[in-house]
């Protein structure tokens, strides 16, 4: 089993950058995919990006594609996500994921943080 805490988080204007990190515990984090997820007031949680447990492979939305990037270090058991460009529409609470393998969809992930709220002001 593993624990993970999501932080970075904050409000910042449009054309901005964040970092966020998700850091594990309890378990390695080189033996999991990981995936981040944002979830906006009133909508349904979404996929934002994932990468594999190796760190050689990731995949992104559509809608972030180009702007963000996911990234790992497995020797510090930490997962970033770089947010540049960031626009009004970004602002959601996101949250990263463990599982065996990466995906696009929440049913690939065991292990979810707490979130981290992002607000991107106009």
């Amino acid at each position: 089993q593993v624990q993970l805490v999501d932080s970075g988080g904050g409000l910042v204007q449009a054309g901005g950058s964040l970092r966020l990190s998700c850091a594990a515990s309890g378990r390695t984090l080189s033996s999991y995919a990981m995936g981040w997820f944002r979830q906006a007031p009133g909508k349904e949680r979404e996929f934002v990006a994932t990468i594999s447990r190796s760190g050689s492979s990731t995949m992104y939305a559509d809608s972030v594609k180009g702007r963000f990037t996911i990234s790992r270090d497995n020797a510090k058991n930490t997962v970033y996500l770089q947010m540049n460009s960031l626009k009004p529409e970004d602002t959601a609470v996101y949250v990263c994921a463990a599982g065996p393998l990466m995906g696009r969809v929440r049913a690939s992930y065991d292990y979810w943080g707490q979130g981290t709220q992002v607000t991107v002001s106009s």
